[in-house]
């Protein structure tokens, strides 16, 4: 899940190098922490949080077949 998101995110931004993706997980849970530099928040966030959307949607439907909740945060 965390080379996912990664990848999502940096074809998204237009600083890469600064992506840093963190992956925690609990028994039921995934926790993916995506943090990118500042001027790119909105291209990962969007307009309204579509975009932030969508990856949370892309990253659930990965993790479905392990039957464990995913939870991706966009931090600053």
């Amino acid at each position: 899940m965390k080379n996912l998101v990664e990848v999502i995110a940096k074809a998204l931004v237009d600083h890469p190098e600064e992506v840093i993706v963190t992956e925690t997980e609990s028994d039921k849970s995934i926790v993916i922490e995506l943090k990118v530099a500042q001027e790119d928040m909105g291209k990962v966030i969007g307009k309204q949080g579509r975009i932030a959307k969508a990856i949370r949607t892309v990253v659930k439907s990965a993790a479905s077949k392990d039957e464990r909740k995913v939870i991706v945060e966009i931090l600053q």
